[in-house]
This record gives structure tokens, C-alpha cells and sequence, in this order.
């Protein structure tokens, strides 16, 4: 399993150059991998791209960079520009959002979701290939469209994906799924099990599972978890992940990070291994600096 890290859990000044520096250091610390999701700050696609041009070696993607707003054939240009400018060790992760994001906050519709990623998806994949597309469905309709840029063949893309219908399409069209909220026994029954059988009627490789878990290392359990309740609050509310929530059998967010000692952290890491993720990707969420670099130093051995 590669080990990777969550950016933007402890860059909260939304600097690049705090991006860039926590990806050098990342890879200094041998980590394979460094994911941004894509909020109401940098853009995480332009931010990775930038801070792949500032490295050599670790692997960036985006966890993840929502759909709607954006047409296919720009985040197409967008994924194979920034391939280009990290010498091809960009992920381009992709999901739905939420509807309170999408219809809520910027007034688009919310129907069909699954329908909508299929025909974004058909739009997607080819042009990030570099073939022309031509293709008439309910949501997009796109004709002679191709994206070309040298030394780029295909840039790989991760579909953050928890239903059943979007496992099925992720195991289909992707390289796999990008997660958050999801816990080991989930993970093993439900999206591992859903998403290989999909890529293996496909016909496609074993897909990559991306498993996001808040992580600290620290003797205060209680304490810690007690100060997770706000900022991870969200998640206990929003339809997708509350149901994760409830197929693992936890009542809150906080019950799903990952909180001990160096003891008790191995024995959760083993057990995601063992649930089918193939690259750990851990947000920090320590709340000083010393239990930070800490965590940070533990995970890195890790490697």
C-alpha cells in the first residue's frame, strides 16, 4: 500500500507557496503521493500542477475536483496541461459534489446524477487520450473535440465514488475511486468488492482504491476526538458519507479518524491494507504544531 498526504490540513493561509513547500517536504520524506480537494479556495489542479513543477518524484491528484461546473472538454485541457507540467504524475480526481454544493450554493440541477457522470465520463476519458470525439447525449453534446499536448498519451483519473452506480462506473471507466469517510470493513465489502467486479467485467486492471482518513498520533484520544466533533461535523450530514458512516456502524465523524499511539495507528493502517486500499492518503488533523510534525514523522516511517 503507498502512503500519501492530504494537503490542505495544515495550509490554511491558502498560500501556493505553502502547497509547494509541504509538497517538497513530502516528498523529502519519501511519501508517494499528495492530494488537494477542490473547495472555495486555490484551485487544486493549477495549485498541484505548480507544485509538481517544483518536485521530482512524488505523485499529486486532486480529492477531488467537482464536475458540474465544469465542462469536460476544459477540464480535459486543464488535466492534460497539468500532466504535462508534472511530467506525467498527475491524477485527476473527480466526483459529483453534493447537492447543497451544486444546486444549493450555485444554482445548477442536481438531477441524475449518475447519468450525469456517464456522459461525462464518455466526453472525459477520449479526450484525455487525445482522440476526437463526437457524441450526442442528454447532458453534452460534443463534436470534433480533440486535446493534444506532447509527451501526454492519457492522464489516469480516480472518480470519487460510494453508491453502487458510481463503483460500477468508476470500475468501468476509470482507475479507480478516490474515498473519504469510509471504513476498513466498508471499504472491504462494498467498495472494493463493487469496484473490482465492475473493472474486472470491464475487462480493465485492478483498479486503484484511494482511502482518505483523518489521522493523529497522540495519547489524548478522548480529547482529540472531542475536538474533531465540529470541524468533521459536516460529514455526519451529508447524504453520501452519512451513509458510509452508518454501514461501518459509527454514530459520528470523529469515530472514523484514526487516533492512538504509534501502536494503535499500525494496527488501523494494517487493517485498510488489508480492506483492499491500495494508497493511504492521511489528512493530518492535529491541532498544534509538535502533534503535527509528530503524526508527520510517524507516517513517513512508515514508508
Amino acid at each position: 500500500m503507498k502512503m500519501g498526504l492530504m494537503s490542505g490540513t495544515d495550509d490554511r493561509s491558502g498560500s501556493i507557496d505553502a502547497v509547494v513547500n509541504f509538497a517538497k517536504k513530502a516528498e523529502a520524506a519519501g511519501f508517494d503521493s499528495l492530494w488537494m480537494a477542490n473547495i472555495f479556495s486555490l484551485d487544486a489542479i493549477m495549485t498541484l500542477a505548480t507544485a509538481a513543477r517544483e518536485t521530482k518524484r512524488i505523485e499529486v491528484g486532486t480529492a477531488v475536483t467537482p464536475t458540474y461546473p465544469r465542462h469536460p472538454s476544459a477540464i480535459a485541457q486543464q488535466a492534460v496541461t497539468a500532466a504535462s507540467m508534472a511530467n506525467n504524475r498527475f491524477v485527476l480526481g473527480i466526483g459529483l459534489s453534493h447537492k447543497m454544493v451544486i444546486e444549493d450554493m450555485l444554482g445548477m440541477s442536481f438531477d441524475k446524477p449518475a447519468r450525469h457522470m456517464k456522459e461525462y465520463l464518455d466526453v472525459l476519458m477520449p479526450l484525455l487520450r487525445g482522440e476526437v470525439v463526437n457524441y450526442d447525449g442528454d447532458q453534452y453534446s460534443v463534436h470534433s473535440t480533440q486535446i493534444q499536448v506532447a509527451g501526454v498519451k492519457d492522464v489516469p483519473v480516480v472518480i470519487a465514488a460510494l453508491g453502487p452506480a458510481m463503483l460500477k462506473l468508476a470500475g468501468e471507466f476509470s482507475d479507480g475511486t478516490n474515498t473519504w469517510m469510509v471504513g476498513p470493513k466498508t471499504m472491504e465489502s462494498h467498495i472494493a468488492a463493487r469496484l473490482n467486479a465492475a473493472a474486472s467485467a470491464a475487462g480493465r486492471a485492478t483498479p486503484r482504491i484511494i482511502g482518505g482518513f483523518p489521522v493523529v498520533l497522540t495519547t489524548k484520544i478522548d480529547e482529540t476526538r472531542a475536538a474533531l466533533a465540529e470541524p468533521l461535523a459536516i460529514y455526519g450530514q451529508l447524504p453520501s458519507y452519512r451513509g458510509m458512516l452508518d454501514k461501518e456502524g459509527l454514530a459520528e465523524p470523529q469515530d472514523m479518524a484514526l487516533i492512538g499511539d504509534e501502536a494503535a495507528l499500525r494496527v488501523g493502517i494494517d487493517r485498510i491494507r488489508d480492506s483492499g486500499v491500495t494508497d493511504f492518503n492521511a489528512a493530518i488533523v492535529a491541532s498544534d504544531d509538535e502533534t503535527y510534525e509528530r503524526t508527520f514523522e510517524f507516517l513517513a516511517s512508515l514508508n
